[in-house]
């Protein structure tokens, strides 16, 4: 049976692959010269941003899902390349908002009545986004802000999700086999987010958790919700006034220091990722102001995340190697998050961060931007390519864009310098100097124990090779039969020339031309045979190496 949903969801889709249809075949022309057969074509950096550009227009275009999808795209360096990621980094979540007659009585069914409810209410939003729009009033004597739900943006969101379903095996046959699982990945996650991002009761539960968390501290402001007055599709909470936060001329207007304000919010976000494990995650200009005390003010906690006690570890791994320029240690934290294979080159990935360090950090060692380090790891996680878990992709969104923001609020201010001297107060970096020495202790151990093994064992060896009765078992692990296909191949290569110079033989003499045929059409065959055996990959294709059940097995094994 055809219902309404899947016949809006038919037209959507017709509709996105209207817009889509030649950025894939572009797409596939790039990979195949001919779309069937040829090379790959090079493609330019600025062709890249052009396409980028037309992609961000078919978005716009499309309406709030494929906003909403743009904004999560701009968070996948192993899905999308560089020139990409920076133009999607700039789609603003600010659309019209809906007529107030369409807007009231989703309103209204959630708190009743709005003149019995509110002291005031003014009908015209103060800000529209693709899901919601937010208005001012006064309830019972104190101003609230009340963000609604968009109307109908419920069953559009349902039409397009249906049509992304349909969409995504069209989507995977045009995308080379690296980026498959990550595109699969992304679209049950797109799923998942847009959903949780409408339903204003989960919104209301992190903002309560995130408020609870700073109790106390004066250098953030939060918005307390009243709970009578939300449900699913309405959130009110209080109403904070202040400056927004990359207005530097109104700043330094109020005389706020913006250095302190800079490391106020990223000591802000260390602790919401690194202690409490629940973060904003949305943290643009629109999102952040600050009062007339010089405290942060957090608004739309729409887009929000967890992190769990493994990642925070990780994280904290990771950010104690970047402070002290410990190749090896950002190598073993990215493994160890999944971001980077076990398998990978090691050296070429320590050159790329070296590099990356190196170009940003100036003479003074401690002075380089974790910006700039993150944008040379989202390059190679593209080109290798490596996979992202989702928080962790929003993780390297919020540092990004947080960092964004204290370079504006202040030029020179050093994201190393702050993240190094909040990891010490906290106790991380005498931690990980106390595990190293541990470490560092057992390797001593188990060295001082090997001198005392290894010597008997060792003149035992070199007695059983002077008595000629050494025997040494070598076990070849050929999980891919590899060894297999080469002897065929080489089985093949040798029938194949020798029917050939049979052939060539028996026609030079011209005696028996019959014969010269017969050989000609034997060989053939194992001819055709060594051609298969020299197309067919599946000999030697390994499994894959980066996910996480592929490091479990392999852990197993060991």
């Amino acid at each position: 049976m055809v219902t309404l949903v899947n016949l809006r969801a038919y037209w959507r889709f017709v509709r996105v692959i209207h817009q889509f249809l030649p950025l894939l075949l572009t797409y596939a022309r790039d990979r195949r010269k001919y779309l069937v057969v040829g090379g790959s074509r090079a493609v330019s950096p600025d062709t890249q941003r052009e396409r980028a550009d037309r992609l961000l227009t078919s978005l716009l275009t499309l309406g709030p899902t494929f906003i909403k999808l743009g904004q999560l795209l701009s968070t996948r360096p192993d899905v999308l390349p560089p020139a990409y990621i920076e133009v999607l980094s700039s789609l603003q979540d600010d659309v019209p908002p809906a007529p107030w007659d369409d807007t009231k009585p989703v309103l209204e069914d959630e708190v009743g009545p709005v003149d019995e409810v509110f002291d005031d209410f003014d009908r015209d939003a103060i800000s529209g986004a693709s899901l919601g729009q937010v208005y001012h009033a006064t309830y019972e004597g104190e101003e609230v802000a009340i963000k609604v739900r968009r109307p109908g943006v419920e069953a559009l969101v349902e039409a397009d999700l249906r049509a992304l379903k349909w969409l995504l095996p069209v989507l995977l046959r045009f995308t080379d086999e690296a980026r498959r699982f990550s595109l699969s990945n992304l679209a049950d996650e797109f799923d998942t987010t847009i959903r949780q991002e409408m339903d204003y009761s989960r919104e209301r539960r992190m903002l309560d958790e995130i408020r609870e968390n700073f109790a106390g501290n004066d250098r953030i402001r939060i918005p307390q919700a009243e709970p009578d007055l939300s449900g699913e599709r309405v959130l009110t909470m209080e109403y904070l006034s202040g400056v927004k936060i990359n207005d530097v001329d109104a700043l330094d207007e109020r005389g706020l220091d913006r250095s302190e304000l800079a490391e106020s919010l990223q000591r802000i976000y260390l602790q919401m990722i690194i202690e409490d494990g629940v973060f904003h995650a949305d943290p643009h200009p629109g999102n952040l102001a600050v009062d007339e005390d010089g405290a942060i003010i957090f608004y739309d906690f729409g887009m929000s995340g967890r992190v769990d006690a493994f990642f925070q570890d990780k994280i904290v791994e990771f950010y104690v190697a970047i402070a002290n320029q410990d190749i090896d240690g950002i190598l073993d934290a990215m493994v160890e998050m999944g971001t980077l294979s076990p398998n990978a080159d090691r050296e070429v990935m320590g050159n790329v961060m070296e590099l990356a360090i190196a170009d940003v950090r100036g003479e003074d060692l401690e002075q380089y931007r974790v910006q700039q380090v993150i944008q040379q790891v989202e390059d190679t996680i593209y080109e290798f390519p490596l996979r992202l878990p989702r928080n962790f992709a929003l993780i390297l969104r919020v540092a990004t864009v947080v960092e964004g923001v204290c370079i504006t609020l202040d030029p020179d201010f050093d994201f190393i310098s702050v993240a190094t001297d909040y990891l010490t107060e906290q106790g991380y970096r005498e931690e990980g100097v106390k595990q190293a020495v541990e470490s560092a202790g057992d390797q001593f151990e188990e060295t001082m124990r090997s001198l005392v093994t290894v010597p008997p064992k060792l003149d035992e060896t070199l007695d059983r090779v002077n008595r000629d009765d050494l025997t040494v078992e070598v076990r070849l692990d050929d999980d891919h039969d590899v060894l297999d296909q080469l002897a065929k191949r080489i089985a093949y290569s040798i029938l194949v020339a020798v029917g050939l110079l049979s052939t060539a033989i028996l026609y030079s003499f011209n005696e028996t031309p019959e014969a010269a045929i017969v050989a000609g059409v034997v060989t053939m065959p194992v001819g055709l045979l060594l051609y298969r055996s020299l197309r067919q990959k599946r000999g030697v294709k390994a499994r894959p190496q980066f996910t996480r059940q592929e490091m479990r097995r392999r852990r197993g094994d060991e």
